[in-house]
């Protein structure tokens, strides 16, 4: 076993992106060596200065593996009231099973933190594989998703009528379609989404078979656009289906939605009845979908769409407390004075928040705090996702004055929920 200082962690070079590869695919339990064509792939759109990997110098036989990685890439993610802040997404985080419980982890967290601090980001991202990892180093779960299964036929819904009758239309298109149409619609859905983050051009190509890798077969798409009685694009969905067929001769396909978006309520409406009219369909799987996501209720009978998931999604790392307090818009207008902890230095300290409709101010205070929270159960409050009451109750902050956990949800929570779409 190889002493903590025989592992080397470190930025890689482009010569060792094969390498670095290799380790990544050990991590997610993919056995099969990368293609070329795939490992020219990621040096496209892999940063070779925010990726890291941990290097056994103590490996036998003169070799220096990687054992561990981790890289960053930029990111906009959408506060509440749609002002995008700048993030550090954070991806592709393994440990080979050989070398765990020495710190690989730690140190590569402790180095990319402090660089999107240096940088000016307002918050780091990421997607967690596992709940009880993340929440030491600052994060906290600052999004839910939530996936339905529709029991067609029960839905209640008029399969005979599946075109809008409120002068919009829904049309099939292709790929290359997507591509010219789905950018702007999703500029101006994310604007309205807090949670959201922006799609790089990379996410088209891949979504939609432009862009093909051999360790993730694509399994092709149908795409659909609703226009809204003006002609603009309005709503996008992409999905699959799967043709099934009972002795009996009667139809049992499956279709799962990969991605639906809508700028507005009758696009969504439009495209899930679309989507449960479509012949020999009896089972519609959502995908991700917001936890309080209108779907149930579009349906007559809101009881065919069955909960199959609620779990936490994205998870934010406060960085920055003043300009993401900021960056934020407020419902009713409060003042409020935080004690942030952060045993890592990068964001605690006393703050005062005076926010209301018409904008909001933050800066360090030596005031008394009203409450006192972990950095990591900032996040949600941050996005409207949780309650401090309830935070107080679980024992996740501290009321320094009676009340205060309320006058906080007052200022902080949100009409709906925050929802991120996507995963990275």
């Amino acid at each position: 076993m190889s002493r903590a200082d025989d592992i080397d962690v470190r930025t890689i070079a482009e010569d060792e992106i094969r390498e670095w590869r290799r380790a990544l695919d050990a991590g997610f339990l993919r056995p099969s060596p990368a293609s070329d064509h795939d490992v020219a792939d990621l040096a496209t759109h892999l940063i070779p200065s925010r990726t890291l990997g941990a290097f056994d110098k103590g490996a036998p036989g003169g070799s220096t593996p990687v054992v561990a990685t981790f890289r960053s890439f930029p990111q906009e993610l959408t506060a509440v009231g749609g002002t995008p802040v700048p993030a550090d997404a954070i991806t592709n985080v393994t440990v080979t099973a050989t070398h765990r419980r020495r710190g690989l982890l730690s140190r590569m967290m402790a180095l990319d933190l402090a660089a999107a601090k240096e940088r000016g980001d307002v918050v780091a991202t990421l997607i967690a594989a596992e709940y009880p990892i993340y929440g030491r180093f600052g994060f906290g779960p600052a999004t839910h998703t939530a996936q339905w299964v529709v029991d067609v036929p029960r839905s209640g819904l008029d399969r005979r009528r599946p075109v809008p009758d409120d002068g919009g239309r829904v049309d099939l298109v292709d790929g290359a379609e997507v591509r010219r149409l789905g950018p702007a619609l999703h500029e101006r859905v994310r604007a309205a989404q807090a949670g959201a983050t922006n799609r790089p051009e990379r996410w088209w190509r891949v979504t939609t078979g432009d862009l093909r890798l051999d360790a993730f077969p694509y399994a092709e798409r149908f795409h659909a656009v609703y226009r809204g009685p003006s002609g603009q694009v309005e709503g996008l969905v992409g999905y699959v289906c799967e043709d099934r067929w009972g002795d009996d001769k009667r139809p049992g396909g499956e279709l799962t939605v990969k991605s639906l978006i809508a700028e507005t309520p009758a696009a969504e409406r439009a495209l899930w009845h679309y989507l449960c009219s479509i012949d020999w369909i009896t089972t519609v799987r959502s995908g991700h979908r917001a936890p309080d996501d209108l779907l149930p209720h579009l349906l007559p009978d809101p009881r065919a769409a069955r909960l199959v998931l609620h779990a936490d999604y994205l998870w934010v790392r406060i960085l920055d407390v003043v300009r993401a307090l900021e960056a934020r818009t407020y419902e009713s207008a409060g003042t409020l004075v935080l004690e942030v902890v952060d045993p890592a230095g990068l964001a605690g300290g006393r703050y005062r928040l005076e926010a209301g409709p018409d904008g909001a101010r933050c800066a360090p205070t030596d005031r008394e705090p009203q409450l006192t929270l972990p950095v990591g159960e900032l996040a949600p409050l941050w996005t409207g996702d949780e309650s401090a009451v309830r935070l107080a109750a679980l024992g996740r902050l501290e009321e320094r004055q009676k009340g205060a956990a309320s006058v906080a949800d007052a200022l902080l929570r949100t009409s709906r929920r925050p929802w991120c779409p996507d995963g990275f």
